[in-house]
């Protein structure tokens, strides 16, 4: 469902969004597409940034885990 919705924007935001659509594009389209974008984006980024900091609390003993299979593993290698 669609809501109509008025927002303020300054003349140069609208001179490059309608260079951005052409003569047939929709400013609304064209803004919802770009906010639904970002804020995908930035869920992603969330995730990636909780993501990399799991990885990081745990690589001290990701590390030693490593170490020791290859310690066990290099007489047979």
């Amino acid at each position: 469902m669609k809501t109509k919705t008025s927002i303020t924007l300054s003349a140069p935001l609208l001179v490059k969004i309608d260079r951005r659509i052409g003569k047939r594009g929709s400013r609304s389209a064209y803004i919802e597409k770009v906010l639904d974008d970002h804020f995908r984006d930035s869920a992603r980024r969330a995730i990636q940034r909780r993501d990399r900091e799991l990885i990081d609390s745990a690589a001290e003993r990701l590390n030693k885990e490593v170490e020791d299979v290859l310690h066990f593993q290099a007489p047979y290698l």
